[in-house]
């Protein structure tokens, strides 16, 4: 899973970038998020990823262009923000996802807690 946290902090660095949304927008999906498989994300997320990949492909391209791209030609500037503002929220779910299923370490080894005799102050 941390490879697709890397992807949609790759995507958003895209977005955060210069240049016209709907650009940036194309950029972000195709170069970090297209081939993503939706059985691949986290089940909590799925239905999320899901729903942008359908928002990102819902236009049947003509000459030669691409799915995404006649997808976000077709879009309004609301309808591209929305889109980035999806990528955006789905980066913070997978963060989240990613956090809780890391195992936390235990500082000591089931011994007793105590001070060990070097760090105890003399008198």
């Amino acid at each position: 899973m941390t490879n697709h946290v890397d992807r949609f902090h790759a995507a958003l660095t895209v977005l955060a970038g210069h240049g016209h949304i709907k650009q940036r927008l194309i950029k972000a999906f195709e170069d970090n998020l297209a081939n993503i498989s939706e059985d691949e994300i986290p089940p909590a997320a799925q239905q999320s990823f899901s729903d942008l990949r359908l928002k990102m492909r819902y236009v049947i391209p003509a000459n030669g262009e691409g799915s995404t791209c006649a997808t976000v030609r077709k879009m309004s500037l609301v309808e591209a923000s929305d889109c980035a503002a999806a990528m955006v929220t789905l980066y913070g779910e997978l963060s989240r996802l990613r956090d809780d299923t890391q195992v936390s370490l235990p500082l000591m080894d089931g011994q007793e807690s105590r001070v060990p005799p070097f760090l105890v102050k003399s008198v």
